[in-house]
């Protein structure tokens, strides 16, 4: 399969382009820059030059494809509303173009966008709020519309994906602990985040890509929740930092932007992804990621 591949230069697009290539499918990459070029052709994909906001360009890309997963996001959390929206335009366009066709398309999107209906971890099958809610959404809701075009769509929900060097949101609390000088969780810290190693979720990708069906949501969890009060605990020991609770009044001192986030239960299951499609994470856990990661 020919495969348009946006975000190919990213955390995970530079795991996903050999995973897809290792199967045999013919890999063209989005890349702004030369430097991000070179390494795609170094890793033996097509390259395509061109920006993921640039529709004209995108569409000439999409056309050629015989599936495209899309796996492109700004996570600047200061213009979160903007980037959803232009998130928002990508999907229509890339829908557009793929519209009366068979061609897949997997669209990434969060775990943590669902909402149980239970008070359980998350399942497949739970909706996602409104874009009005929490903007990121607007990703699902573009989702939802090609969906009832009849569109071969497949979702991808992520949860926080990691190794020893990149851990998405919990990035954030390492700069937070530097600035602050201490490392801090709310209340008992018993409030969990899914995790799922890189290796793991690359692969997930490729067997959406491959198998997945028309309207479908996949979960991207190998742990359905890791403790806030865990994660904070390694990261202090890494850091050699102390390691405090703080009350939800006083989060939005310390944690600023991901304040209202670190206060909520974001756990998550994939069993009904494990069942459908027969994927099985074997990376590394989470903490053990982080406790071998260079501080």
């Amino acid at each position: 399969m020919r495969v348009f591949l946006t975000g190919a230069t990213g955390f995970i697009g530079t795991f996903l382009v050999p995973e897809l290539i290792n199967a045999g499918h013919q890999v063209v990459g989005l890349s702004r820059s030369d430097a991000g070029a070179e390494v795609l052709a170094r890793a033996g994909a097509e390259v395509f030059r061109g920006d993921v906001n640039d529709r004209d360009r995108l569409r000439t890309a999409a056309e050629a494809a015989d599936g495209i997963i899309h796996a492109a996001f700004n996570h600047d959390f200061s213009n979160l509303r903007q980037n959803s929206e232009d998130d928002r335009k990508v999907i229509e366009t890339l829908g557009e173009v793929l519209a009366g066709s068979d061609r897949p398309l997997v669209i990434s999107s969060g775990t943590g966008l669902a909402r149980s209906k239970t008070g359980a971890p998350v399942i497949e099958t739970d909706d996602h709020v409104t874009a009005a809610e929490f903007p990121r959404a607007a990703t699902e809701e573009a989702a939802d519309a090609l969906i009832a075009k009849g569109g071969r769509v497949m979702v991808m929900r992520l949860s926080q994906v990691h190794d020893t060097r990149h851990q998405g949101r919990i990035t954030h609390h390492v700069r937070l602990a530097r600035q602050q000088g201490r490392v801090a969780y709310v209340g008992e810290g018993r409030n969990r985040l899914p995790a799922v190693h890189v290796s793991d979720a690359v692969r997930l990708y490729r067997l959406v890509l491959e198998k997945g069906q028309a309207g479908a949501r996949y979960n991207a969890v190998g742990e359905d929740g890791v403790a806030l009060r865990d994660i904070a605990e390694v990261i202090g020991a890494g850091l050699k930092m102390p390691v405090e609770s703080i009350t939800p009044e006083a989060a939005q001192d310390y944690f600023g932007g991901l304040a209202n986030l670190v206060t909520i239960d974001l756990a998550a299951s994939s069993a009904l992804t494990r069942q459908r499609l027969g994927w099985n994470p074997t990376g590394p856990d989470l903490l053990t990621d982080l406790r071998n990661m260079d501080y």
